[in-house]
Parts: structure tokens; sequence; C-alpha cells
């Protein structure tokens, strides 16, 4: 499915008008600034952050192998398997607080500027 999307992506792509690619530009920055701040929210609410981390082993398994002759048979492998796992992290709720005040200062001055530059797409790009 998700390759299906990444090729689906430049047809998409090419339906956006220089405006629209313009306007979506000019928020990306504040998009980063909202998803860090709900994250941030999030770990506050809780007491504590989730961070994921991979868990790699081994898992034993049969592999097919092809001898010389073109016969193909079956033998016992180690093959690796990855699995991600959400874990709880301790934060510092203080520095967490001040982390919170600070991205909410800079959201506030992306929101003034994202209006600013939307406001210079729509005059640069009248529909």
């Amino acid at each position: 499915m998700r390759l299906i999307t990444l090729a689906l992506l430049p047809l998409l792509a090419a339906c956006v008008t220089p405006r629209e690619a313009c306007i979506a530009n000019a928020g990306s920055d504040l998009r980063v600034i909202n998803s860090l701040i709900g994250t941030t929210r999030g770990n506050l609410a809780r007491g504590f952050a989730i961070e994921t981390q991979q868990k790699i082993r081994e898992v034993n398994t049969t592999c097919a192998t092809e001898l010389p002759d073109g016969t193909i048979i079956r033998t016992e492998c180690e093959k690796v398997a990855v699995r991600e796992v959400k874990v709880p992290v301790a934060i510092d709720l203080n520095a967490e607080h001040a982390k919170l005040s600070s991205l909410e200062e800079r959201q506030r001055q992306l929101q003034i500027n994202a209006e600013a530059v939307r406001q210079q797409c729509i005059a640069a790009n009248p529909e």
C-alpha cells in the first residue's frame, strides 16, 4: 500500500496549483511545531514520554537453497526479526513545561509569519 501511495504522489503533485503549493510551504514549519506541541502536552499529561525502540531477535525458520544441479532443498536457517515497541521514558517535568512554553512562543511567531507568507502567495498567484 505504501508503494502505491508513493507512486501516486507525483501524479497528485501535478494537480496542485502554484498558489496551493506556495500556501502549503508557508505552513510547513508551523505544522512541525504543532506536532511537537501535541507530543509535549501528551508527555506532560502522562508524566512521562513514550519512545519507540527496535527490538531485534533471531528467528529459526526454513530457507530454500538451490543446489548446483538446480535441485531446491529446504534447510534450517536463522533470520533477523525486527519489531518496534513503545516504552515509557522518564522526563523532567519542569524542563518539559519550559519546552512547551518555548514551543508555544515559537508557534505564535510562525503563525504570524505563515499568514504573511500566505497573503504573499495569494497576491503572487491569483486564481
